[in-house]
């Protein structure tokens, strides 16, 4: 097995690396002098197990150049097999044509992308849709994140716990921590008016004097999590903490966080934090190496990935 990485996000393949006890590949990702990345592998991967991290999170079309490029090269150099560990799968909220609009569906162009260059497998992390791994002729393991957000959930022993999907789409994912914490589950129905906007509507469920979990998969602007705590406080709510995968933390999510009624965000490193968002005294991170390093190793070794959620 030989891991390497782009430069969407180093710091987590260095502690996946370091998970494993085994060194990080030698590659050199950069630019040209016109923009065009630039990828060199500086070791031998003939016959080797490789496996290649990062995330396609901003700059996404960047760091998703840089994966197919990097794919291609090892692809080149006789790699036996090749898998793509895709912490977060940039745009997968693009997978269908709402009422038949006249768009694309840019999470099957990237599928495609990957599988044309040769990559033999997928390994990614709570992805915004189950669905997507059908849109792939390969393998797609998808993992999920939520075990490190149980654990941090029990170590901080909230008291008068309630867990709460911040929409309907997310109530699965919201059911299944609730069932693990063995709390309660109240939803919070909302409409979207536009893109990258949301509306609170109302919340099912008696949320008076509890302490309150949003759990999503990930968060981007904020305003859907900050218009889920200000109704959650209106209506009783002692506390408003949110716990998600992906901080994509877009546009102006950190001032949307700073000015909200959330008491705190917890978010893991599937995608590397901006200066503004480690500096918010709000936000705090957790550590998802140890579950992606865990789903390498199955993997190299043709072991259960399902046995890992049991």
């Amino acid at each position: 097995m030989m891991v390497f990485t782009g430069n969407a996000n180093p710091d987590l393949a260095r502690r996946i690396v370091r998970q494993l006890h085994i060194p990080l590949g030698d590659a050199s990702v950069g630019k040209f002098s016109d923009g065009e990345v630039s990828v060199e592998i500086n070791e031998n991967v003939r016959g080797k197990d490789v496996f290649l991290i990062q995330p396609t999170c901003a700059p996404t079309n960047d760091n998703l150049m840089e994966l197919v490029v990097m794919a291609d090269a090892f692809r080149r150099s006789s790699a036996t097999r090749i898998t793509a560990v895709i912490p977060y799968f940039g745009y997968a909220r693009q997978d269908r044509r709402p009422r038949s609009a006249r768009v694309a569906i840019s999470a099957k162009v990237v599928a495609d992308m990957l599988t044309v260059v040769g990559i033999d497998r997928v390994l990614t992390v709570d992805l915004h849709a189950d669905q997507i791994q059908g849109f792939f002729d390969i393998p797609v393991d998808n993992i999920y994140g939520s075990p490190v957000l149980v654990d941090d959930i029990e170590d901080q022993r909230f008291e008068n716990l309630m867990i709460v999907s911040p929409d309907i789409g997310g109530v699965v994912r919201a059911r299944a921590v609730a069932k693990s914490l063995g709390v309660d589950l109240a939803i919070i129905d909302k409409r979207r008016e536009k893109a990258n906007q949301s509306e609170v509507m109302h919340i099912i469920g008696d949320v008076e004097g509890r302490t309150c979990i949003l759990v999503d998969d990930m968060v981007d602007t904020a305003g859907t999590l900050c218009n889920a705590a200000k109704a959650l406080k209106e209506h009783g709510a002692a506390k408003v903490f949110a716990y998600c995968t992906h901080p994509v933390l877009s546009g102006r999510a950190i001032e949307n966080i700073e000015n909200s009624m959330l008491d705190e965000l917890v978010v893991t490193n599937t995608v590397p934090l901006s200066a503004a968002a480690q500096t918010c005294n709000r936000i705090r991170q957790l550590d998802i190496a140890p579950v992606v390093a865990e789903a390498v190793r199955r993997i190299s070794n043709e072991e259960s990935i399902s046995a890992m959620f049991r």
